[in-house]
């Protein structure tokens, strides 16, 4: 079978209050009218306030489910989400390498999540990560993110670092200087700088009726970003309309779980 639509697969946690994770992913890719694919690496038990427990999935089943989908759909694009450690990780983005190198691949970074909950445990082995940034497309940090991937005093230091291996969209929801702002580093052969600075159209918090913090909002946007880079979009303007479709989500209402279609 071959959709009518480019396909787009999410390899996340399954969150049971669909805020975050692979429910959250597939109503972004409906939104975006690319046919969304989904593997669960986690069964979660949460809220959009509260992180309860979790259970991983085996890895020999979801290197099953994705050789599935990568033989007998044509996947455009790939978001990951929460994997149970690096190595995992490493294990899961070689196969696609292998299988389809062409596939664009987009790491969201999530190590900790919105509710406390520490994802990864252990010291991060430089060398794995060096190696698996280099078969990935883009990822996305936040400040704190960036710093844990690239020990460094400075967020945006640490992405440009990180940028040597891969396209590093440095997200601003922790940017006391400009909050909201988003840099974009694109991998190249010569000096790393600041390709792009992508603002915020819209601006405050839930008492000026504007931004709302939500749950999920991380998964949200790279979903977005991997749904417009199967669109033929350049990661450019796919982060860009990314950004601008986070913040319809962000300002859809008033609580913590936003709303893909209002």
């Amino acid at each position: 079978m071959e959709a009518n639509r480019p396909i787009v697969l999410s390899i996340a946690g399954l969150d049971p209050c669909a805020g975050a994770g692979l429910l959250a992913d597939i109503k972004t890719f409906e939104e975006h009218k690319v046919y969304g694919l989904g593997i669960a690496t986690a069964q979660t038990i949460q809220t959009e306030s509260k992180f309860i427990s979790i259970k991983w999935n085996d890895e020999k089943e979801i290197l099953t489910a994705l050789e599935t989908m990568l033989s007998q759909y044509n996947i455009k694009a790939i978001k990951i989400g929460i994997v149970e450690n690096i190595s995992r990780l490493k294990t899961i983005v070689s196969h696609i390498n292998e299988k389809k190198p062409a596939i664009k691949i987009v790491w969201d970074t999530v190590i900790r999540s919105t509710t406390g909950f520490d994802f990864w445990s252990g010291e991060m082995n430089e060398e794995t990560l060096k190696e698996l940034l280099l078969m990935t497309y883009l990822i996305t940090p936040n400040y704190n993110e960036a710093i844990k991937l690239q020990p460094s005093s400075n967020a945006k230091e640490a992405a440009k670092a990180l940028s040597a291996f891969c396209n590093v969209l440095l997200k601003g929801g922790h940017n006391e200087e400009d909050k909201g702002v988003d840099y974009l580093y694109l991998k190249t052969n010569q000096d790393i700088q600041a390709e792009a600075v992508i603002a915020p159209l819209l601006r405050g918090g839930a008492g000026e009726g504007l931004i709302s913090p939500k749950h999920g909002s991380g998964c949200v946007l790279s979903s977005a970003i991997a749904a417009n880079l199967a669109l033929g979009f350049d990661l450019l303007t796919s982060c860009t309309n990314a950004k601008q479709y986070i913040e319809r989500f962000l300002s859809s209402n008033e609580s913590l779980l936003g709303y893909h279609h209002v």
